[in-house]
């Protein structure tokens, strides 16, 4: 339990994230050839702090079946839990621009359930977009929620949701059939109305293409240099992975850190030297005890 108040010290950093970022931030930064930072997150805490810091878009991502909830594989993100993750990240970040990772069959079943499904992103949630990791065959999905209101974010290239399919994750576009089919998807789904692109685990030569047809911001993660933005888990950045992703280059060692400041407080705890302020009885309130209680409280 935390007694300490939800706001910056005049110790912390200035916030770097001023105005609020919108989808007309990216596509201004996305004209004028400014690269975008984006992370995903998992917590209204993490995400105070990359506000500070100035990241303009982040992710409550399904990875947080991984790294939050201990599961193996991103299918098994609990739909309630990432509507209210969505929340958190939101209220530690009011100024930035939350998308909300929408789970595993919360959009496949059918129109119905992903209207239904996304609608309580945006408002319970109080997601800014939503992603769905799609192909061509669901731009009617990314159509009917577009044509509702609902800012969609078309994930391709790499698709870990699907991964139970291939056997695991897995690079797209290494062949020639395969990187048409993933500009194809790309072009579908901004047809249809997506307002971002993210583009995960694919060769060069694949962003290369959907940089020419892209009409609106993409996102890259392993993806190459090329795309607008680019994302990365906050816990591969900083260094909380025990085996990172190729493509993620820690800036960090927080892990470490983490890890010596358990094992210095097991040693003050050991030692009775817990440090900080004790909070003290009223003044002449102490007196009022007898000698037998104020013995006994300090023992």
């Amino acid at each position: 339990m935390s007694l300490s108040p939800n706001k910056a010290s005049k110790n912390t950093a200035e916030p770097a994230v001023t105005e609020p970022v919108t989808l007309k931030t990216l596509k201004a930064m996305t004209h004028r050839k400014e690269a975008f930072a984006c992370l995903a997150c998992y917590d209204a805490t993490t995400a105070r702090w990359l506000e500070r810091a100035g990241v303009p878009v982040l992710l409550a991502g399904d990875s947080a079946a991984q790294v939050v909830l201990g599961f193996e594989r991103t299918i098994d993100m609990p739909l309630d839990f990432a509507i209210q993750m969505t929340a958190a990240v939101k209220r530690g970040a009011p100024r930035t621009l939350v998308m909300a990772d929408m789970p595993f069959m919360s959009y496949h079943r059918s129109v119905d359930d992903a209207m239904g499904n996304a609608g309580r992103f945006m408002t319970e949630g109080m997601a800014d977009v939503v992603k769905l990791e799609a192909d061509e065959s669901q731009a009617g999905i990314v159509d009917r929620l577009t044509r509702a209101g609902v800012p969609v974010c078309a994930h391709v290239g790499c698709r870990p949701q699907t991964s139970s399919v291939t056997g695991g994750p897995m690079a797209a576009g290494r062949t020639s059939e395969s990187l048409e089919q993933v500009v194809r998807d790309a072009s579908a789904l901004q047809d249809a109305g997506a307002v971002l692109l993210l583009i995960e685990a694919v060769p060069d030569e694949v962003t290369r293409r959907v940089m020419e047809i892209a009409k609106v911001p993409v996102i890259g993660i392993g993806a190459g240099t090329a795309c607008d933005g680019q994302i990365l888990v906050v816990n591969d950045l900083i260094g909380l992975t025990d085996f990172p992703p190729r493509f993620a280059e820690p800036v960090a060692s927080v892990g470490n850190n983490i890890f010596e400041s358990g094992r210095q407080w097991v040693q003050n705890v050991s030692n009775r030297t817990i440090g900080g302020k004790r909070y003290l009885m009223r003044a002449g309130e102490s007196e009022k005890l007898g000698t037998g209680s104020q013995e006994s409280a300090t023992r």
